[in-house]
Formats: structure tokens, C-alpha cells, sequence
């Protein structure tokens, strides 16, 4: 740990600087408060023994000055008169101990070796408090891959601002649960988050949904009635699979973010709304906006702070933790004793490629516990597309999986498999053969854990 020392006395700098050099301390000197202030910012030391009694700025001076300058090291002071009113005096301005002059080499030694320990201790317990309050943000949310550790860190420092997030990622990634972690790290926490799904919403209701109507504006609307943005205020909007929404409604929702403010279907006023809108999305934006089907300029008013949360696939390291968890939401919920795992079922979650991500995790999961008679999950209780994974991928008879999505997921990933197969690895030719763009592709690529 690097030291300063600031004192006047020449011979007093030397000796000290003696003494911890020694000791296998590197030193500092400066020989006045004002030096000794302009070394402690630029060379970071971890500790500043700082005399009291100097000309131009004294130690209390410095203390003073040091904290206004956001200085964290630990400060002890030197005096040579003995007085515990300028030692207390020392510390209620900020100094974490004080030494009495004349010292010895072993006092000095001990003191700091004292402050050492105590100063490791606090870094300990704030580490740990940090790991505990980290693991109450991400909640219920499992991160130990790098690309969900990022992703969920990212969301972490983008949740006190009022910034707009684009969660982009497969379906059963968990963007919403991201989305929820936001607002709840968010100075919106005690505000409402409300989510919308902008594709299961009929496109002739989307635009009364977002903004509300008067009474009268349309057939059926028999009362006037608040909108999305309303119910949001003060909160959090979150718009899920918001690449579905239609061209009109697109260039009303951009209105509405750049002037803060909504107007009822059929009004005339418009009334201010303070809302935070979160987004997710499984589709390329950006490919959406290159071939026109998403407003650009909405894009990147959304896309403020993008968060890519990669498949399951792509971080199966995740998959014990997570059937764990999983396991133990439902149990009490369930009213079943299953807290288990055999290590021959988690082989076969653990090569189960999960085209449906976290939610086909837990929704198997779900069904185990259920058809389980013991207390631990056999290979029986999988179903059987997990057991014995197809060997004609997509071809293969679904079974009793009947999932669109799951299974066109399944051909999308065949395909792009044998593309790469057909061009000896060559991402240009095999977007070529799929008509997709090399952006697309590369997007896909990353969603499917397929080698990049």
C-alpha cells in the first residue's frame, strides 16, 4: 500500500520515509498541505500521514479540502504537542487516526498495520454486501455466463437513470424479468410498471390501449377511459414484442416519447405524462428498420441503452442453478416434496438444446414435479423430446410438442446449420443461400449458440 507523508520538517520526512521503506512501503514526500494535497489526487495513495501543524494549509486544511475533493484514502494525522483537542478534532473532519509525536518506528509500524486490517475488513464486508444486494437485484433472474453476467450488470447501471432500454433476445429469455429488475432498481420503484403486449393487442384498439378515449369517440365507447401512458405515470411502461406494432401507431408513440404527452382518441386536449418506457423485442430491429417495416428514428429513441440476453443455449453452465431455483419457487406452490435432481436427468437437461429458452426449462420442469413420485426428478419424468432428442431435427415427429414457435425455432437452426455445413463455414455465402442479410444471420447465430 502506497503511503504519503506530509510534513514541513525535512528531517522528519526522511526518517519516516526510512522507517516504511523498510517496512516495504512505498513513500511519498511533500514537504507543505497544498504539495501534499496535489500528490494524494494524482498518485492515489492508500494511506496520507499528514502533520497538523504546517504553514499556508495546515492538516485540518487539508482534511477539509482533500474530502471535497472526493480523496478516499485513509488519513492519520501527526502532532508533535500532544493534544487530544487537535487529534479529535482531526477525526470529526475525517482523519482515521492520529499519531502523537515523538513516535517510534514500531508505533508508527503497528499503527498502520492496524489501519491495514481494519481498512481489508471494511473493503470485506462491503464486498460482501455488495454480492448479497446483487443477488436481491437479480432475483429471479440466474447469471454465471459472462454474456448474462454483462447483460444483467448493464441493466444494473442503466436502472437509476430514466434512459430507454431495448431488451432484445429470443422468446423465454427472460425479458421481461429484466425489464421488472430495471424498474425496481429504478428512483420509479414505488411508481406502477405496467406491461403491454404490442402484438397480442387487435390493431384497431392498439391506439385507445396506449392513449385512452373520450366517450362517443368510436362505436362502444360508452365512457371516456385512460390509456397505457396514464396508468404508467410515474412508473415504468414496458412494451414487449414491440417491433409488432403497425407504421401509424409507430409514429404516434414517437410523438408521445419526445413531447411527454398523450391525446386521447377522439380528444382535443393533451395531457403531460411522466413515464419510463422499457422495450423488448425477438427480432432484429436493425434489420427492421433497414428494409422499412420499423421507423428508424423510433429505433433509436427505444434503442437508448441496448441489452442483448442471450439463449439458453449459449450458457448451459446456467442450467443446474437454474433447475434449482426453479424447483424451489414451485415446490411450496405445488404443495409437492420434490427438491432434487438425479445426476442422470440433469445429463440429459444439460444436452437438451432449449429452443424455447428459460420458459420451456421451467414449464418442464413444472411438469416433472408434477409426474414425479419420489422426491428427486428421474430421467422418466423428462418428457421425451428431452430424453431422446430427434435425429432428423425438425423432420422428426414433433410428439406431443405442437409449439409453432419451438418448432419453426428447430427448422430455423437446421437450416442455418446446414447452410454453414454447404459453404465450409462461410457466414457471406450462407446468408446467400438462406436470403437473409449477414446481419440477420449474425444475430441468429448468437441466439442459437451456434459457432460464430
Amino acid at each position: 500500500m502506497k503511503i504519503l507523508v506530509i510534513d514541513d520538517d525535512k528531517g522528519l520526512r526522511k526518517s519516516l520515509t526510512l522507517i516504511l521503506e523498510d517496512a516495504g512501503y512505498p513513500v511519498i514526500q511533500a514537504q507543505d498541505g497544498n504539495e501534499g494535497l496535489a500528490k494524494a489526487l494524482s498518485e492515489k495513495p492508500g494511506i496520507v500521514l499528514c502533520d497538523v501543524r504546517m504553514p499556508e494549509l495546515d492538516g485540518l486544511g487539508f482534511l477539509d479540502r482533500y474530502r471535497e475533493e472526493g480523496g478516499d484514502a485513509l488519513v492519520m494525522v501527526m502532532t508533535a504537542y500532544g493534544s487530544v483537542e487537535l487529534a479529535v478534532e482531526a477525526m470529526k473532519k475525517g482523519a482515521y487516526d492520529y499519531i502523537p509525536k515523538p513516535f517510534s518506528a514500531d508505533e508508527v509500524l503497528l499503527t498502520l498495520r492496524k489501519a491495514e486490517e481494519r481498512e481489508n475488513l471494511r473493503r470485506e464486508v462491503g464486498r460482501l454486501r455488495d454480492e448479497v444486494r446483487a443477488d436481491r437485484r437479480f432475483g429471479e433472474l440466474v447469471a454465471r455466463s459472462p454474456a448474462m453476467t454483462a447483460a444483467l450488470e448493464l441493466a444494473r447501471k442503466a436502472a437509476p437513470h430514466d434512459s430507454p432500454v431495448l431488451l432484445s433476445g429470443a422468446s423465454g429469455t427472460g425479458k421481461e424479468l429484466v425489464a421488472k429488475l430495471i424498474h425496481r432498481e429504478s428512483r420509479r420503484h414505488d411508481g406502477p410498471f405496467v406491461p403491454v403486449n404490442c402484438g397480442a393487442i387487435p390493431e384497431t384498439l392498439l391506439e385507445s390501449e396506449f392513449f385512452g378515449h373520450v366517450k362517443g369517440a368510436f362505436t362502444g365507447a360508452d365512457r371516456e377511459r385512460g390509456g397505457l401512458f396514464e396508468a404508467a405515470h410515474g412508473g415504468t411502461l414496458f412494451l414487449d414484442e414491440v417491433g409488432d406494432l403497425p407504421q401509424p401507431l409507430q409514429v404516434k408513440l414517437l410523438r408521445a416519447l419526445q413531447e411527454g404527452e398523450v391525446r386521447k382518441v377522439g380528444g382535443t386536449e393533451t395531457a403531460k405524462v411522466d413515464v419510463r418506457v422499457l422495450s423488448a423485442t425477438n427480432q432484429d430491429l436493425e434489420e427492421a428498420v433497414s428494409n422499412g417495416d420499423f421507423r428508424e428514428d423510433l429505433y433509436y429513441r427505444l434503442a437508448v441503452i441496448p441489452i442483448h440476453l442471450p439463449p439458453l443455449a449459449s450458457r448451459r453452465e446456467e442450467v443446474p442453478e437454474l433447475a434449482r431455483h426453479l424447483l424451489d419457487r414451485h415446490r411450496a406452490r405445488m404443495a409437492v416434496d420434490v427438491d432434487s435432481i438425479s445426476p442422470e436427468a440433469m445429463e440429459y437437461l444439460l444436452d437438451y438444446p432449449w429452443p424455447g429458452n428459460v420458459r420451456e426449462l421451467e414449464n418442464i420442469l413444472e411438469r416433472a414435479m408434477v409426474l414425479c413420485e419420489g422426491s428427486r426428478i428421474e430421467p422418466s419424468d423428462l418428457p421425451e423430446q428431452v430424453r431422446v432428442p430427434a435425429p432428423q431435427g425438425y423432420l422428426a415427429d414433433p410428439g406431443d410438442d405442437l409449439s409453432v414457435k419451438r418448432r419453426t425455432a428447430e427448422m430455423e437452426r437446421h437450416l442455418i446449420q446446414r447452410a454453414l455445413d454447404r459453404t465450409g463455414g462461410n457466414k457471406t455465402q450462407a446468408a446467400e443461400l438462406l436470403e437473409l442479410s449477414p446481419r440477420a444471420l449474425r444475430y441468429k447465430l448468437h441466439d442459437y449458440g451456434l459457432k460464430d
